[in-house]
């Protein structure tokens, strides 16, 4: 059991609190407790991002929000025991408590079988010409520029690996050549890489067709253009748990209109707002999907994410929404390009 102390929140601390502590440790939950250690509840990074998904604030107290009625085991619990009820309820993590319901301890399933390979495919779209940014991509493709003096492509391959992925399939077309020379079959970087060659463009979502089989598990599909430190076993748990045939990445942005916005009814001023700002989620790029969505996708065809996820919706699966909190910046033109220059040491040293 790693050390389980640094997860403890009190209850009437805010889930900005809980997020912090999240990212602090790593362990994508808190133990929410009052003054004796005695646990009242967990909250996860799920409960924190569907929270926000419902509009919630980031002040909330986290006892608003956590789930009081946690599954729990006692100190003498086996560890085949514990594993037994992670596989039954589908979880990632057992608080520990004694006979008065304090806390002694938090299992964890990567501690009980050791941290594993994912076994999910993750595809990067690298097939873009990347026209706002000429005259850069004129002789490189836009996943070859430099961001921290490596290729931007490189700096999300080393991400995923750091996050035990090792299976990748990237999509080319302009410039092929240049990404599969750079990248060879991914042994420099301790993964496996396969490349699926668009002979024309096949939006975001056709080039899932040149998968050479279906996979088992969830892929992972990201834009090749994007900086980002999500946590893509997080984004995988929270597919599943949503039972999602297709999973977006959402990111909030926020829009303010640089006028007073007036309101009337008819020729009367019913009110005056000033410079309101507008709140959206918008499409991060980055997308997780369950083996039998990609039946839906047409072979050799321009087909977009967001069409699948239209398709999917008419058919009547389920798809969900995941709310990106962590860094992330699409590279889209010149102006995103140096602005991810000049945060990069910040970010990602």
């Amino acid at each position: 059991m790693r050390s389980w102390e640094q997860s403890i929140l009190a209850p009437e601390r805010s889930i900005l609190d809980a997020l912090k502590q999240i990212d602090a440790t790593g362990i994508q939950l808190v133990l929410v407790a009052g003054p004796a250690g005695k646990l009242e509840g967990v909250l996860t990074d799920g409960d924190i991002r569907r929270a926000i998904l419902k509009g919630q604030s980031l002040d909330i107290a986290a006892r608003d929000v956590m789930n009081s009625n946690p599954v729990t085991v006692r100190p003498d619990t086996s560890h085949e025991e514990m594993l037994s009820i992670m596989r039954r309820g589908v979880l990632h993590h057992l608080p520990v408590v004694d006979a008065d319901r304090r806390i002694v301890g938090l299992a964890t399933l990567d501690d009980l079988i050791g941290a594993v390979e994912k076994p999910n495919r993750v595809v990067l779209m690298a097939g873009g010409q990347g026209k706002r940014l000429r005259p850069l991509t004129e002789d490189t493709p836009k996943p070859l520029l430099a961001v921290g003096g490596k290729p931007i492509l490189e700096n999300i391959l080393e991400n995923f690996a750091e996050q035990g992925f090792r299976r990748f399939y990237v999509s080319v077309n302009y410039l092929a050549h240049t990404i599969s020379d750079y990248f060879g079959d991914g042994t420099k970087w301790g993964v496996k890489i396969e490349y699926l060659h668009e002979k024309q463009s096949l939006g975001t979502a056709g080039a899932l067709s040149l998968l050479p089989e279906v996979p088992e598990e969830p892929i992972l599909v990201m834009n090749g253009d994007l900086l980002t430190r999500a946590n893509f076993s997080a984004m995988l748990k929270f597919h599943e748990e949503n039972k999602a045939a297709a999973t977006m990445a959402v990111k909030e942005y926020d829009f303010q209109v640089p006028y007073g916005v007036v309101r009337i009814e008819g020729h009367e001023i019913r009110g005056i707002e000033e410079k309101p700002v507008h709140k959206f989620f918008v499409n991060a790029g980055i997308y997780t999907i369950s083996p039998a969505a990609l039946k839906l996708i047409p072979s050799g065809q321009f087909f977009d994410m967001p069409t699948l996820f239209d398709k999917l919706r008419t058919a009547g699966q389920s798809t969900s929404a995941y709310p990106l909190r962590e860094y992330w910046l699409d590279i889209g033109g010149l102006e995103d390009f140096r602005r991810a220059n000049g945060e990069f040491g910040e970010t990602f040293s």
